[in-house]
């Protein structure tokens, strides 16, 4: 603790209690109060697969290392035995020795750097594949738990701090306490009464090392979370660069950045300041070591107690216990921002999700009944009132049911449950009489065509965006879906048709060209459940008019439209009314306009009272 407020105070976030008590754990507790992570846990199935290529370096290693401790010896009885004596062939014949064992030593190590390498590489790949795999499985609510700069931190950062420990070890950590135990172990066989010295430096030397990551985790956990808020200025500066431009805020922004820029740069100044003193430490104190060596060993071959060969094979042993040493320290400092980094990756990988660990029900071609029974849903983390609030209604399979609603009511939440995006706080959701709950994702996803509210397109060519829906349609199947939602035409005037390229995010493209790219790419899916959020509020009314009568001929779908305009769902079969989360109407039209003030209220605020009359 002293060398703690010494060098930089603890930061704010760490569990400073913890600290005092011994505890190395500051992983903040997730929302559904789930265990801290185990970094062993998830490192199990690696450690399987990698351990017999770890164990190879390590024989590698141990050649490579022994060949170095017999260097010092074999210099010895070179000049007690060879120099001393003017014994011309024993140096040679000892010298040949020593460049065998050398390029013994320097095969080692090559076939140590070949294997280490690899499996790095190798490991940080399958880590990435995993992490990235597990993301994808995450439903919203799960995902919401984590900030996407920070994800994508775990999957870039993190995980090269994990690659990087793992190539020091294999390189690295081994080979320094076999060199360091090996050193010493040489040093008691050469001279007993000089290996007094190695009594004061190692204890030393050890427990540097060992405070080393117990001082140092804290500061490196928060330089990764600094790296999480830079990302995510980043980010959103990236995504909502025309905003920015369009409000004259580039100095904001810039401001913003940094802020965060310099908050890493604190962040690893402070994690380094506290780190600077261990290094300096620990050859202080072997090459204190070494000077007492000199010093006494001077004195011994004064007296003729000691030869100079071993004083001098002595201080190599001491180098070499030096620098496996220091060697310790680099890997334990490695390890530290390992660590801090393998639990944030633990987090990711250990998250559950309360649908997942049910066995799902492969459910075959579903018709379209939707049925929801006093259903209740709040976001997770949430502290006020549910969103939803004890919803019930029910459609036949083929009917278009509209959804409207004042800004805030409900309504993406609700057509969300459907599509097993979220899962109900209380209540019942079925689909043709089945308990959503029970069915497959996959397989129910398969069957629902969602055209979300913000319409979203990828780097590529619209001819690919399209096919998101259904990678095996044809070119006929794809203009098809595209002339009903009234794009075809748009796309035929581009420079290269259906293989022009689409910028990221759909950057090239209007709002009312995405809003139909997104519609004909849910059309390809030909869903027993078509769910349309908002999704043509960029356009004009005979547009709008074009492609509902295009979507009545094209399937028999169940439609469910979320929409602002009251004109958009007067023609549906029934209508469900949503106010602060609850059903505040449910019919056609003519009984809305009857029986619920809710509806009546919009209706006459857009159509207007004459009209209305």
């Amino acid at each position: 603790m002293i060398l703690e407020k010494f060098f930089w105070k603890l930061p704010p976030e760490n569990n400073e209690a913890g600290l005092k008590q011994g505890k190395r754990e500051f992983l903040p507790k997730s929302g559904n109060n789930e265990a801290e992570v185990n970094v062993l846990d998830f490192m199990q199935p690696y450690l399987q697969k990698y351990g017999k290529f770890f164990l190879l370096s390590t024989a590698f290693l141990v050649v490579e290392s022994v060949c170095d401790l017999l260097q010092p010896t074999i210099m010895a009885r070179i000049v007690d035995l060879g120099v001393a004596n003017r014994d011309l062939d024993l140096v040679l014949h000892l010298g040949t020795r020593m460049v065998l064992v050398a390029g013994l030593g320097a095969l080692g190590a090559v076939g140590r750097n070949l294997i280490s390498s690899n499996v790095s590489q190798r490991f940080g790949a399958d880590l990435r594949s995993d992490l990235f795999t597990k993301v994808q499985r995450l439903s919203l609510e799960g995902l919401s738990r984590f900030e996407t700069a920070s994800l994508i931190t775990r999957l870039t950062n993190d995980i090269t701090q994990m690659q990087e420990f793992v190539h020091r070890l294999m390189r690295v950590f081994i080979r320094a306490p076999i060199l360091a135990l090996g050193a010493a172990i040489m040093s008691v066989y050469l001279s007993p009464q000089m290996a007094v010295v190695l009594a004061a430096v190692i204890p030393l030397a050890g427990i540097l090392v060992v405070l080393n990551p117990r001082l140092g985790f804290p500061y490196f956990r928060r330089v990764q979370k600094a790296l999480d808020g830079i990302n995510r200025a980043l980010r959103e500066y990236l995504s909502g660069v025309r905003v920015v431009k369009a409000f004259n805020r580039s100095a904001y922004e810039l401001q913003r950045f940094e802020t965060a820029n310099i908050e890493v740069a604190e962040s690893t100044i402070g994690a380094q300041r506290v780190m600077a003193f261990f290094s300096p430490a620990i050859i202080l104190a072997v090459n204190l070591g070494i000077a007492a060596v000199l010093w006494f060993g001077g004195l011994s071959v004064r007296a003729g107690g000691l030869e100079v060969g071993k004083i001098i094979a002595f201080v190599n042993y001491m180098t070499q216990m030096l620098h496996g040493l220091m060697r310790i320290f680099i890997v334990f400092a490695r390890f530290v921002r390992a660590r801090a980094s393998a639990e944030r990756i633990g987090e990711v990988l250990a998250a559950e999700e309360r649908w997942l660990q049910k066995q799902g029900l492969k459910s075959g071609p579903i018709r379209g009944g939707i049925e929801f029974e006093n259903v209740s849903f709040a976001y997770a983390g949430s502290t006020g009132e549910p969103v939803l609030k004890e919803i019930s209604f029910q459609c036949s399979p083929g009917e278009t049911v509209g959804i409207i609603g004042p800004t805030g009511s409900g309504k993406t939440t609700l057509v969300n449950l459907i599509a097993k995006l979220y899962q109900p706080l209380s209540g019942t959701i079925r689909i043709d009489g089945l308990d959503l709950a029970r069915m497959e994702t996959k397989s129910l996803r398969e069957q629902i065509g969602l055209v979300p509210q913000k319409s979203i397109l990828f780097s590529g060519t619209v001819l690919e965006n399209l096919l998101w829906g259904n990678a095996r349609s044809s070119l006929e199947e794809v203009r098809r879906a595209a002339q009903i939602a009234q794009i075809d035409d748009f796309i035929q005037t581009l420079p290269r048709g259906y293989e022009s390229p689409v910028g990221r995010g759909g950057v090239n493209l209007s709002g009312g060209q995405k809003q139909r790219l997104a519609l004909a790419r849910a059309l390809l899916k030909n869903p027993a459940v078509l769910i349309l959020d908002d999704s043509t509020s960029a356009l004009d009314a005979v547009t709008e008019k074009k492609i509902k009568e295009g979507l009545e001929n094209y399937s028999e779908a169940t439609r469910i439209l979320i929409s602002q305009r009251i004109t958009s769902v007067l023609s549906a079969d029934k209508i469900l009314v949503l106010e602060q989360g609850r059903a505040a109407g449910w019919g056609t039209h003519e009984q809305l306009l009857a029986a619920c003030p809710v509806y009546r209220e919009i209706y006459l605020s857009q159509v207007g009272q004459e009209e209305a009359v």
